[in-house]
């Protein structure tokens, strides 16, 4: 993964999500998420794998700073689309914002990393992303919980914003067993309204 390009989402959730959470530790991280590099794109991937390794030794914190990257790069994700797309999206049945929601939320996994491979799959009311290359599980030694919980997280979130509750685990991540990352999505079965931010 040495070639691999970081997008500008990742690091900018990162950075807000630690900010958040991790306020203390914000001037530490900072050493690799600088301000100025993302503001021209300039994170590299070795700066973003050391902040990930980093987090790693924080314990439980780790998870919960993916959950609320992931989290932010939906909401961030779904508020650039134009108005007319949001509004439109809004009016599909629930079948094809499911579609287009696990569209989206691949879409945003491939911005993490220009390598990985993501295939949103849909099938009798589930649906299911898988991701190769994942940059957050890409370890030396085996884990023994995933570490690809913001794909779950974007997922959620994306799907919430086109008015579609739903809920995500972790199936199968490549950082416990070496092999592909998968993230089971269940959306609720009750017809949901759009919400107020896809209607705005």
């Amino acid at each position: 993964m040495t070639d691999g390009r970081v997008g500008r989402l990742l690091p900018a959730c990162l950075h807000e999500a630690i900010a958040d959470l991790l306020p203390q530790r914000l001037d530490f991280y900072e050493e690799w998420l600088d301000p100025d590099d993302m503001r021209d794109g300039a994170v590299t991937l070795a700066a973003t794998s050391a902040v990930l390794s980093f987090l790693r030794t924080e314990g439980d914190t780790y998870r919960v700073v993916m959950d609320r990257a992931g989290t932010l790069a939906a909401e961030w994700t779904v508020a650039s689309l134009p108005a007319w797309r949001r509004k439109l999206i809004a009016g599909l049945p629930r079948p094809l914002r499911v579609r287009g929601g696990l569209r989206m939320a691949a879409s945003v996994a491939r911005t993490v990393l220009h390598t990985s491979e993501v295939k949103p799959r849909v099938r009798r009311g589930k649906a299911w992303l898988e991701v190769t290359a994942s940059l957050f599980c890409t370890v030396r030694e085996p884990q023994r919980l995933p570490l690809c919980g913001f794909y779950a997280a974007v997922t959620v979130e994306t799907l919430r914003r086109l008015g579609v509750p739903a809920q995500a685990h972790v199936e199968q991540c490549r950082a416990v067993t070496g092999s592909t990352c998968r993230v089971l999505v269940e959306p609720f079965s009750a017809e949901a309204a759009p919400d107020p931010a896809i209607a705005a």
